[in-house]
């Protein structure tokens, strides 16, 4: 009989396909990092949602602030400028009143839907939108390091010189 090529060892052990080799563990080392990706994705996706809902529930309690004071503004406009700004005034508190109310009857993934047909509909106007709260953002941020700066700046110094 002629001796044929063998895949295994000396203790009986075989490399082979199906022998138990590094080949059968291959695929399952695969498919435990693929399991691990996707894990950490899904984990990631939960916090996003409720980092959004935590943001969605400032807004809109901010929204609801920001709407009481137009409507106690309404009442000075009204005595400096005229009943008819003071209404505009109110109906600007009423407009955003109405918009914290929605939003927060609305969830997370209404809320993005909504966002993408907007953009889908109105592109020029969602570029214009975002450029002018990127622009208001920077111009917060900017005043924000300019107010460190000047805090840093009135210190007073240790130097003691006569």
């Amino acid at each position: 009989m002629a001796d044929t090529a063998s895949n295994e060892t000396p203790n009986g052990t075989g490399t082979g396909p199906g022998t138990g080799g590094t080949t059968d563990e291959k695929p399952n080392a695969t498919q435990a990092l693929k399991d691990n990706v996707i894990k950490f994705a899904n984990d990631a996706g939960e916090k996003a949602k409720g980092y959004a809902e935590d943001g969605k529930s400032r807004a809109g309690t901010a929204l609801d602030e920001l709407a009481r004071m137009l409507q106690d503004a309404a009442g000075t406009v009204d005595e400096k400028v005229g009943e008819q700004y003071g209404q505009y005034a109110r109906s600007a508190a009423d407009a955003v009143a109405n918009f914290s109310g929605t939003l927060k009857e609305k969830q997370v993934d209404d809320i993005i839907d909504d966002a993408r047909e907007f953009v889908k509909k109105s592109p020029a106007v969602a570029i214009g939108t975002a450029a002018a709260i990127g622009f208001v953002l920077a111009r917060l941020v900017k005043a924000g390091l300019d107010g460190q700066a000047d805090k840093t700046s009135d210190k007073p110094s240790n130097d003691t010189k006569a």
